[in-house]
Parts: C-alpha cells; structure tokens; sequence
C-alpha cells in the first residue's frame, strides 16, 4: 500500500555552509555514495535521474525525483537541503527532510531509511570536520546470503574483535582483512551500524540483516594513493570469510 514518508533531522556542524555545501553537491563519495553532480540551476538534472527545484548556493538544495531508477519500493523522492550560517559563518545549520512514497513494505522501507539518516549525516559531520576536502577512493560491498541472518551484525562486530559493549570513543585495534590491526576509534557503534575512523578513513559497517538485506561495508579512503578496488577486494574477502 503506499504511502507517503518524511524523516527530518537538523543539527549544527565545524564547518562553514560553503564546506557542507561541497559536501552535499560534489562531494558525495567522502560520506554516502559518489554520485552525478548536479546541474548547477533551479530546473536542472540531479542524481538518480532527479530534477533540481531549489538551487541557492550555498543555502538551498532541493532534488526531486518520481519513480526512482532501480527502487520498485518507491515512486517518489524528494531531499531538501537548508544552511544557514552560524558563529559568523564559522560553522553552519543545517536542515535535512528526506521526503516521498514508499509502496511496499511501507513500516520496513521507514524504519531503515530512518536509521541510515542517522548514520549517513554523522559519517558527513566526520568527514566535514576531519576529512574534507581531500580526494577520496570509495569502495562498498555487500556480504554473503548468510549475512541475512538475524545475528548477523553480532557476528560482525565479533570478527572485528569488538567486545559486545565496546562503545562509541572507544579506541581499538580492529581485525580487518588478511589479519591487518585497523588502529581506530569506534566513532558510531549500535544495534545496526558500527562506524570505524581511523587516521586515514571512514570505514563503515551496516547491519542491513535487520531489514531483510545482507551486511554492507563502505570504505572512504583519504590516504594519497589509495585503490578502492584494492579495499572493495580486501574487505570482501573478509565478509565473506566471516560468514564462510
């Protein structure tokens, strides 16, 4: 059945509204996903095959787009953008609506974009604070069907040699792939994601087994010279060994 959904969040963020506004245009790949740039103007092409209907650097971004290229759940979606300055434009506010119409599997489709919202502006406010502007190789992997499985995302921080109560801040020395020590600091941890920050990276972990998908991982690599398909191949070996 559908029905229309909107999931607000706004917060304040180190960082100027020119930064955060390269961040949400330009800069996708450092904190969600690379994607199309936009066309710079109001009536211009979006990502996913969106059309921008609010266009005011560095204030306004607003893309739109009905029957979403390769989401059968969704036949409209809408994200809306607002920043403002604050502390004399030192920092910014920001104002995020994620809006639309999910089709299927309405409370599920809800409960997981609610959540990742959650994740995917703190992994920005990371990268804004602490990564930004800086080139990045991005890598994202999905698990094996194992990886469905109701404990899976137990089983995962597990692998990384994470106790079951390792909290946010905490700083660990995390089993990666091949047996590498990932020194890090566990910057998001709980039920659904694990969020892994380390001196050159963004790593990323969702629990996706709790809507019915398999364990993900993203890397964001800031390191000179980094090779995301050197990550993709490295930490898909890992996943896949943990659910061997």
């Amino acid at each position: 059945m559908s029905k229309e959904f909107e999931i607000a969040r706004e917060f304040e963020v180190d960082a100027t509204p020119e930064q955060v506004w390269d961040a949400i245009t330009t800069g996708t790949g450092g904190w969600l996903w690379p994607m199309e740039a936009p066309e710079p103007r109001e009536g211009g092409r979006g990502p996913f095959g969106s059309t921008i209907t609010a266009w005011d650097p560095p204030h306004r971004y607003t893309n739109r787009v009905a029957d979403v290229e390769g989401i059968g759940q969704q036949t409209l979606n809408q994200l809306d953008h607002t920043i403002e300055p604050r502390e004399g434009g030192r920092h910014a506010w920001v104002r995020y609506v994620h809006s639309g119409i999910f089709v299927d599997d309405w409370d599920n489709q809800y409960d997981g974009a609610d959540k990742h919202t959650d994740f995917y502006l703190h992994t920005l406010r990371e990268y804004l604070t602490r990564f930004a502007p800086r080139p990045v190789a991005f890598a994202t992997l999905n698990g094996p069907e194992a990886s469905t499985a109701a404990d899976a995302f137990t089983v995962v921080g597990r692998a990384l040699g994470l106790a079951d109560d390792t909290a946010e801040g905490a700083r660990v020395q995390a089993r990666g792939p091949e047996g590498r020590i990932v020194d890090a600091v566990v910057d998001y941890r709980n039920p659904y994601f694990i969020g892994l920050r380390t001196g050159d990276a963004l790593i990323r972990f969702f629990g996706r087994n709790h809507w019915g998908a398999p364990v993900g991982i993203s890397v964001h690599d800031f390191a000179p010279g980094a090779d995301a398909k050197a990550n993709e191949v490295a930490w898909q070996g890992w996943l896949t060994e943990v659910f061997a």
